[in-house]
């Protein structure tokens, strides 16, 4: 059997035997809309629309050809709704791309689980009745920030200067508030993984679910959870068939403790896949949250000297990542900006028969009466 690389610092030989740790990596029910963000110059609603805790300003990544006002409009979230369907070659096709999406689902208040009363992500994939393999992966609208510092945003989507204690926490902003609290996409401090477990509502689809997860060394790694072929709310897992839990027989190897970045995951979306043999058509699916069981990477002990404090060499390394991240995202969403605001956002033809009469086309069905006629 193919050893476990163990990812460590010197001398923490034992690390993965004493200090393996449960996570949340993502938990959709604090994904909910909690703020109102205006995101076009034709936006006029007041319904909240983005989540407060990951609310990003793409506006970095904007040309100088935008107004401050445009600017201050550019912003996204990790809310529920923003999230994506990711159709393959063999699936896309008009409808599907125009009905495939991702919605926040109520659980009902007398639902037998512990989330009873909250949302969760749906989704909805069409898939093409034709016998052919398909696939669909539900990604967040951009990928998530492992270095983007931590900070709060006001109700208007406006990002804060990091506090003295937010600074003092060593946490970024889609970290986990603290060790036994969930975090929003991004665990860190992760060496070997043992097991992911994802906690998702099945209906019967005979469609496989994978998670796809990314590390601090830019793989792109998928995870197969089983299939869906199930009722009811259902956790289901992944277990790692190269994990040895006897440190004796691993193959251990030993990294510089400083100035080595701390090893991470982060969560990149589930996909989920239709065989050619099974029916096509809609696949509907919920999905609660993902857990992962991993060793620790580095023992956090405090050390005698503050390495960092002292040479800064990590610091820079990750705001140069931080500014790679924002940069590539914040293309992604400037383009989609523009989309937006130049989409049509009349609802019926203005009537050139009666003077100040726009819906009569709407409430006649789009056909003219005999008064109108007459007229």
């Amino acid at each position: 059997m193919k050893k476990t690389l163990v990812l460590s610092a010197a001398a923490m030989m034992l690390a993965g035997a004493a200090f393996a740790k449960e996570s949340t990596l993502i938990d959709f029910t604090l994904l909910d809309a909690d703020i109102t963000v205006k995101m076009s110059d034709n936006d006029a609603g007041d319904k909240p629309n983005e989540n407060k805790r990951t609310v990003m300003d793409y506006s970095i990544a904007a040309g100088a050809t935008y107004s401050q006002e445009q600017k201050d409009l550019m912003k996204t979230s990790l809310f529920i709704e923003e999230w994506e369907v990711e159709l393959n070659s063999s699936a896309r096709n008009v409808g599907s791309l125009a009905l495939s999406q991702v919605k926040a689902a109520p659980v009902r208040d007398n639902a037998k689980v512990p989330f009873a009363g909250k949302k969760v992500m749906g989704v909805r994939v069409v898939f093409p009745s034709l016998a052919a393999n398909a696939n669909a992966k539900i990604v967040p609208p951009f990928s998530i920030p492992a270095y983007e510092p931590l900070s709060t945003a006001d109700d208007n989507g406006d990002r804060q200067q990091p506090t003295d204690e937010e600074k003092a926490s060593g946490r970024t902003l889609f970290e986990a508030d603290s060790d036994d609290t969930p975090a929003y996409g991004v665990v860190k401090n992760v060496g070997t993984i043992k097991s992911i477990a994802a906690t998702t509502l099945g209906m019967n689809f005979p469609h496989g679910l994978y998670v796809l997860l990314g590390d601090v060394d830019g793989n792109h790694r998928r995870y197969f959870m089983g299939y869906l072929g199930f009722d009811g709310w259902k956790t289901l897992t992944w277990n790692n068939p190269e994990y040895i839990s006897e440190v004796r027989t691993r193959e251990v190897r030993v990294y510089p403790i400083y100035p080595r970045g701390l090893p991470f995951v982060k969560f990149e979306g589930f996909q989920i896949t239709r065989d050619a043999a099974h029916v096509g058509d809609d696949f509907i699916g919920y999905f609660k949250d993902v857990k992962i069981i991993y060793d620790k990477a580095e023992l956090t002990t405090e050390r005698d000297i503050a390495d960092e404090d002292l040479w800064g060499i990590v610091t820079k390394k990750e705001k140069a990542r931080q500014n790679a991240e924002m940069t590539k995202f914040g293309n992604k969403q400037v383009n989609r900006y523009i989309e937006r605001s130049k989409m049509a956002t009349e609802e019926s033809f203005t009537s050139s028969l009666t003077e100040g009469s726009a819906s009569n086309a709407q409430s006649n069905g789009g056909q003219t009466t005999a008064a109108d006629d007459a007229k």
